[in-house]
C-alpha cells in the first residue's frame, strides 16, 4: 500500500549506511524476503508483478525496520454523538 517503507541498516565496514525503501504508488506493497543469503525487498504491484528489488547480504544487514501504512478502512468509528440543541430549539413529537 503507498505509505508502506522499509528501512535497511546496513554494515559498510567501518559505518554503517540506511537505505530506505517505500511503495511509490498507490496499489503497491512491499515483501521481503531473505534468499540465500540474502534479504531481498521488493516493491509489487496489485497483480504480484515486481517493479524493483533491493538486495543486501544478509551476514551485513544490521536492522530491519518495517513501517506500514496506517489502514482508515480498518478503524472503528467512533461513538455518535447526538448534537446539542440550542436554547429556543424545541422537539416536536406531533
Amino acid at each position: 500500500m503507498k505509505g508502506d517503507r522499509v528501512e535497511v541498516v546496513v554494515d559498510t565496514g567501518g559505518a554503517s549506511q540506511t537505505f530506505i525503501i517505500s511503495a511509490s504508488r498507490a496499489g503497491r506493497r512491499l515483501e521481503i524476503a531473505t534468499v540465500r543469503g540474502m534479504i531481498e525487498v521488493s516493491e509489487l504491484t496489485r497483480t504480484g508483478t515486481t517493479v524493483r528489488t533491493g538486495r543486501f547480504m544478509a551476514t551485513r544487514v544490521i536492522a530491519l525496520v518495517e513501517h506500514p501504512a496506517a489502514d482508515l478502512g480498518e478503524e472503528e468509528p467512533g461513538p455518535r454523538r447526538r448534537r446539542p440543541r440550542a436554547a429556543g430549539e424545541q422537539s416536536s413529537l406531533l
